[in-house]
């Protein structure tokens, strides 16, 4: 295990429209304001999307299984702003359902907001952290500052 610690830094809240993506909004949001590591809440509606549940396998390069759903949901989510090749990159999970369906995952390949979509950004100071290739999984892994 390899941790860090920081402090509280600045706190945004972000009203996402009908259509808005949850990646380009926190990611224009933090290139604007400078944000280099944050945690990142948001609640509301989802239209479409496409969420990735896991691997397909679970050795070697990771290849991701992908649900795809187009139909409004609901969506609570959670995610972390850390800096990857030097620009803001998200990632994102969240709990995403309609009736009885529900989707926990990863909706990185695509995603739009439906009505709505809650974001709050609460900025990590002191945070040396950033996003790097793992070449053994074949994708960005967080790699924290040596001590």
């Amino acid at each position: 295990m390899k941790y860090t610690q920081g402090s509280l830094g600045r706190v945004f809240v972000a009203r996402l429209e009908d259509g808005e993506s949850i990646y380009r909004a926190v990611e224009e949001i933090a290139t604007k304001e400078d944000i280099k590591s944050a945690a990142v809440f948001a609640v509301g509606g989802i239209r479409s999307g496409k969420v990735v549940t896991g691997p397909v396998n679970t050795t070697g390069k990771v290849v991701p299984h992908v649900e795809e759903f187009d139909d409004a949901r609901e969506l609570v989510g959670f995610g972390t702003l850390f800096q990857q090749e030097g620009k803001p990159s998200l990632h994102f999970h969240a709990g995403i359902g309609r009736r009885d369906k529900a989707l926990v995952g990863c909706p990185r390949v695509a995603m739009s907001v439906y009505l709505i979509l809650e974001v709050v950004i609460i900025e990590l100071l002191g945070v040396e952290a950033e996003r790097a290739m793992d070449p053994e999984f074949g994708v960005h892994l967080l790699s924290l500052a040596p001590e």
